[in-house]
This record gives C-alpha cells, structure tokens and sequence, in this order.
C-alpha cells in the first residue's frame, strides 16, 4: 500500500513539474533587439513659479542585445519639446531624453512625449513607442515693483540728479 501511494505521488509531482515548465517556457520570451527601460516613465513638475526652469529628462538603459535607434520624440502640443539622442544607445549603455515644458502657461497640466524606436515585439512587428508624462502646476509669478525713473528730472531735482 505505501509503495502504491509513493508511485502516485511521484507521478503526480513529475506531471506539475512538467505543465509548470511547459507553462514557464510560453510565458517567457527571450527578449532579442533593443529593449528601453526608463528610471520613471513620468516626471512630476510639482508647483512651480511661471518662468521657472522648463527642463526635466527621463533617463533610460538599453537593456537589450542590440543598438537603440530613437528616431522621433513627439510632444503632445508646441508647449512641451523633447529632445533625444540622435546616435545609437549600445547595450548596456544609458541615455536621457529632455523634455522642455512652456513654463510662462500658468495652471495644472499634464503632457505626454511619444517615442518612435527600433524596439521589435516578439513577432518582430514594431513595438508602439515609450510614452512618457509630465504634469505639474503653475503659479503666476509676484508682480515686481516699479522701479524708480532713472534721470529723470522732477521738481525736487531739477537736473535729474
């Protein structure tokens, strides 16, 4: 009896071994080509004076076996302007992209950045491009004082002195 309920046991073990490789093997794909991985896909501006730095850069790392090729970086209205790499990124290496934001517009805005890459899916159909995001908000800046006229004559100083 115990030598019957070990044999069943061990088949039934061999068998889960078996559909959990065979299942391990279809869900894993041995990624090939290029392949970009981002620290963050969104930069958040915070609250931010009008006029303030327009710069943020998401930086990335070709995690793949081949070169990446980023051939277009398209902002999701003419207030937001991303500049990128025009050479390859090599395996192993890193890259950033910058992202330029209208920051005279003052209020909440949330923008995206659309990449156009040489990544490939697993079918070696085009991957659609990285999106990034970046939001904050806008404060208007304090009014300045009015300044002093400089030489400018006037009733108390007669020679504008």
């Amino acid at each position: 009896m115990f030598s019957l309920l070990f044999l069943v046991a061990n088949v039934t073990i061999a068998q889960v071994d078996a559909i959990a490789t065979d299942s391990k093997s279809e869900t894993e794909e041995i990624l090939t080509g290029p392949q970009m991985k981002f620290d963050s896909y969104e930069v958040d501006y915070g609250e931010i004076e009008q006029g303030s730095d327009p710069y943020r850069f998401f930086k990335f790392t070709n995690v793949g076996t081949e070169p990446l090729q980023i051939t277009n970086a398209k902002g999701s209205c003419g207030c937001t302007v991303p500049t990128y790499p025009k050479e390859p990124i090599f395996p192993g290496e890193t890259g950033e992209i910058k992202v330029r934001y209208d920051t005279k517009r003052i209020g909440a805005f949330v923008k995206r950045v659309t990449l156009t890459t040489n990544e490939k899916l697993a079918d070696n159909t085009p991957k659609e491009g990285a999106k990034l995001t970046i939001k904050g908000k806008v404060f208007k800046a304090p009014e300045e004082p009015e300044g002093i006229p400089s030489n400018t004559p006037s009733i108390l100083t007669p020679n504008g002195n």
